[in-house]
């Protein structure tokens, strides 16, 4: 009877596509928002720290251009005051061409300047763009040197003028480009009253130079370390999310794995309870026949016996053949309708002991050594009839791998951590080839030209009813391992 296998790679491929996509696509999303988030925040960082340093100027320019403002009016009142109408009164005109009168005015500029945040102070004369007064003495009498901004302040407009270079990059290591700012304010010279007020009439131009490089070096290291911090904090987060997203893969994919195995095991529950309530049906039906053949056929050995003397072995024939079908009846029974275990305190040596017994012809025929090495076991609570199947499935399988002779160990021993006994069945037989050793336990997989293919499926469904674990190793043409691990106490710890 061959019956037809459904092809499970189709199906676990199937379920295992189906599983990630309903899964993993909602993970998936999140990781692509959660990343988009910190590229967000970079970018938002980046701009941030641009509008903190832009306005971080725009206030420098703008307090730096009021004190300046505020220091021409004050120098503007200090010179007329002291220098220009005392220089009239006196001389009759102004000439700094004279040293007396150059070196009466740089002494008042100076202690003007002296503690201020001024870098230079240049007089230029009103309508001929020339510089009567510089505290820089190298330009000194320079014409031409002022520009639009010396135009606006002659017709009584002040303004000012910011010159900057270098940038965030200029802080890094090994770049030429310097930072500096230097703001030139100027603001038209003016004549004033006895109160103090300005007149209309312009007498010349004054020009304010202030180095800002140390101001604006603090505004690009604020931007840098704004940045800095930024990416800090960001590869913190980063690492925290990596790390976030690693660990909920590794638990999806396990979840998702252990999903995809339980709905295997499902399916693989499902067709076998189809198969077992077909098996069940067809075993039924020849159950009966087979005895009603077997009963005739031992009544006509013992007529041929009498009619036709020494054709007896015809009947053996009929007799023997049908008990090994009633054999192959009972374990497609057994596979179908697995009988209820009854479990009872039961020694596991014992029932070794008594498989081996009962398989020393069998031994001897195929000249296979057994050896064993039992260890001191506690009574497990196990269903000895069904564990003697167990253990007679493997042996017997042992035997049948060394048609020419060998060696066969068995072992005991406790483990005490697992609160488990151990029994180790190995051979020196042909061994299994690694693609047929997953196919061991599946029912009606044999490879044999006789045998049903449900013996070592049926010591799986005893031992996992036992709640314990049966699996084997192998290597071709160097022998088998089986390894059946059961609970002391019966079930109450699964293993």
């Amino acid at each position: 009877m061959k019956i037809p296998r459904p092809d499970f790679s189709r199906i676990w491929s199937r379920l295992r596509s189906r599983g990630r996509s309903n899964t993993l696509l909602p993970f998936e999303l999140v990781k692509y928002f959660a990343f988009t988030s910190l590229l967000l925040i970079l970018i938002v960082s980046f701009i941030l720290s641009w509008m903190i340093a832009d306005n971080a100027k725009t206030v420098l320019l703008q307090r730096s251009e009021a004190y300046s403002r505020l220091f021409a009016d004050n120098l503007n009142r200090q010179v007329f005051l002291q220098f220009v109408l005392p220089t009239a009164v006196r001389y009759g005109r102004i000439a700094l061409s004279e040293q007396v009168q150059f070196e009466r005015l740089d002494q008042i500029v100076r202690n003007i300047t002296r503690g201020m945040r001024i870098d230079s102070v240049t007089i230029f004369e009103p309508y001929q763009n020339r510089i009567a007064y510089s505290t820089i003495s190298e330009l000194m009498g320079k014409r031409d040197m002022g520009g639009l901004e010396y135009l606006k302040a002659g017709k009584g407009e002040s303004n000012s003028v910011l010159i900057t270079g270098g940038s965030l990059f200029s802080l890094l290591p090994g770049v030429s480009s310097a930072v500096f700012c230097t703001l030139k304010t100027y603001v038209p010279f003016r004549q004033e009253n006895k109160l103090g007020e300005q007149t209309g009439e312009i007498m010349g131009v004054i020009e304010i130079v202030q180095d800002l490089s140390d101001d604006l070096r603090a505004i690009i290291q604020l931007q840098g370390r704004v940045i800095v911090l930024s990416l800090f904090i960001l590869s913190i987060l980063f690492t925290i999310l990596s790390l976030i997203v690693i660990k909920a893969n590794r638990i999806i994919a396990l979840k998702a794995e252990e999903r995809l195995r339980l709905e295997e095991q499902l399916n693989e529950a499902q067709r076998l309870a189809s198969l077992g309530k077909m098996v069940a049906a067809v075993s039924h039906e020849i159950k009966n026949p087979l005895g009603i053949v077997r009963s005739t056929a031992e009544i006509l050995g013992n007529r041929i016996s009498k009619v036709a003397p020494g054709n007896e072995h015809l009947a053996n024939i009929i007799v023997e053949e049908t008990s090994r079908l009633d054999a192959i009846v009972r374990e497609f029974l057994d596979f179908a309708r697995p009988p209820e275990a009854k479990m009872a305190p039961r020694s596991l040596n014992a029932v070794i002991e008594r498989v081996l017994r009962f398989m020393e012809p069998e031994f001897k025929q195929k000249s296979v050594v057994v050896r064993t090495e039992l260890g001191d076991l506690p009574e497990i609570f196990m269903d000895s009839e069904q564990v003697y199947q167990v253990v007679f499935n493997i042996v017997f399988n042992a035997t049948q791998a060394m048609p020419y002779g060998g060696d066969i160990m068995v072992q005991t021993r406790v483990d005490q951590e697992q609160a488990t006994v151990v029994l180790e069945v190995t051979d020196t037989g042909i061994g299994i080839s690694p693609e047929k050793i997953d196919q061991i336990f599946t029912p009606f997989y044999t490879d044999k030209n006789r045998g049903t293919g449900l013996g070592l499926t049926i010591a799986k469904n005893i031992v996992e009813q036992h709640h314990g674990v049966i699996s084997v190793t192998s290597r071709p043409d160097e022998g088998s391992a089986f390894s059946v691990t059961l609970p002391v106490n019966g079930g109450a710890s699964t293993v």
